[in-house]
């Protein structure tokens, strides 16, 4: 007799060829769980690689995760020659990469719109939301210095959030017509 035939309710015990869980034919039961998931997980992906904004501003955000790695990758490299230039450098390179996969990735405009225009136009908007976020934050040190760490930090959250919503309706609008 096989040992787990004594384990308490509950458990996992083993009858013959069938695995049961609480009643339940889990030899039955798994397929028809992978079947759903796969189904499910085929459902998402389909999804995220539609045109529609909420799609597009999944991938937005993953390609802004993505270019942040690669920015921070760099700047790591580069600061034995100084912040300020590892800064710029990470700052230039990670701007281009995350202009180059909106344009192919989060919306798909390598046939509308060219590689230098997709340059031009991102970083010029990448410049304009470093302004005003810089804006932003200098008039909050001016209007609210007196701040916790916990609270501008949360400030900081929420401007980054509201520069990175506007440059993704920009880029949207305006740069890849989507």
């Amino acid at each position: 007799m096989n040992s787990t035939a004594f384990a308490a309710p509950g458990l996992r015990n083993t009858y013959g060829d069938a695995t049961v869980l609480d009643g339940i034919d889990l030899g039955a039961a798994l397929p028809l769980l992978r079947t759903h998931t796969t189904a499910r997980l085929t459902q998402l992906k389909r999804y995220l690689r539609g045109d529609h904004v909420v799609a597009q501003l999944i991938r937005f955000a993953l390609v802004g995760g993505a270019s942040n790695i690669a920015y921070v990758l760099l700047f790591t490299t580069m600061t034995a020659v100084g912040p300020l230039i590892a800064n710029i450098a990470g700052s230039i390179v990670s701007t281009a990469i995350a202009n180059e996969l909106h344009r192919q990735l989060t919306f798909r405009a390598t046939d509308q719109v060219s590689w230098f225009a997709a340059q031009w136009e991102g970083g010029g908007l990448a410049l304009i939301g470093l302004a005003i976020s810089t804006a932003a934050l200098a008039a909050l040190e001016f209007w609210a210095p007196g701040l916790t760490e916990t609270a501008e930090a949360a400030a900081v959250i929420a401007v980054m959030a509201a520069v990175g919503g506007l440059r993704f309706l920009a880029l949207r609008g305006f740069v890849f017509g989507g």
